[in-house]
């Protein structure tokens, strides 16, 4: 570790995520959250916290298991109704969908702006979005969405910024980046893989009971989250990259 991140370090220590007591998960497609911290949005519910998911895009490219003839039109509704079912099994009661399309079929400005808008609305303290930062992340429209959060979790105190987005301000003090390969901030979520893979079959038309896919994502989870407990001696965690207020404007270290 360099001095000049060890400062950073002591001068920006990282937030506890637990502290916060309302919070936002942002994800590209209905089943991102689950997939990428969905144990840790049960642990928040569990100690009381005011947790709302933000789903952007409709997913309906993803016709591998659904029905046969589902076209993709009658794919948005099947897998809004999936993911209303994974947030109640997660103990989440609000969802929001931009019901932007799948594929990145839409502009940067009406992402930013659907963010923006939901951001004012839920008020959060913290943000959770999937890492746009990953080189191995091909699918564009989990790029795009973490760059969508990110800009707005940084100018959503700003009233006149927002008001341009067309949204109200909100008071962001974190962002918790999902799917990083870079975690610093691990939460202890000893017990609820359960929970989490429960969340993630009701997703049945990208994840049917018994297929490969689950399979393999399940036992992605399992591993993941001894790994992440290992590393944080937490016994079973998540993971994630975490900047504060301090740590999102022009101190590179903060990003590794």
């Amino acid at each position: 570790m360099s001095i000049t991140r060890l400062a950073l370090s002591f001068a920006a220590p990282l937030p506890k995520l637990e502290s916060f007591e309302r919070v936002l998960f942002i994800g590209p497609h209905p089943d991102d959250i689950e997939i990428g911290a969905s144990a840790t949005a049960a642990k928040l519910v569990s100690l009381g916290k005011k947790v709302s998911f933000l789903i952007c895009l409709d997913g309906r490219y993803g016709l591998d298991f659904a029905p046969a003839g589902t076209t993709p039109e009658e794919l948005i509704s099947l897998r809004e109704a999936e993911a209303l079912a994974s947030a109640k099994a997660l103990g989440v009661e609000e969802v929001h969908f931009l019901r932007l399309s799948d594929g990145g079929f839409y502009t940067p400005e009406e992402l930013q702006r659907g963010v923006a808008r939901i951001v004012g609305q839920t008020q959060p303290q913290l943000i959770f979005a999937p890492d746009p930062d990953v080189t191995s992340e091909c699918h564009a429209d989990h790029r795009s969405v973490g760059e969508a959060a990110r800009r707005i979790a940084f100018f959503a105190p700003f009233t006149e910024i927002m008001a341009k987005l067309g949204a109200g301000s909100a008071p962001v003090e974190a962002l918790a980046y999902y799917m990083t390969a870079r975690p610093n901030c691990f939460v202890q979520t000893r017990g609820l893989l359960p929970k989490q893979l429960a969340a993630l079959s009701c997703h049945r038309t990208q994840f049917p009971d018994g297929s490969a896919d689950y399979k393999t994502i399940s036992l992605y989870l399992r591993l993941r989250a001894v790994d992440f407990g290992l590393r944080s001696l937490k016994g079973e965690a998540e993971g994630f990259r975490v900047l504060s207020r301090t740590r999102m404007h022009c101190l590179p270290e903060a990003g590794f």
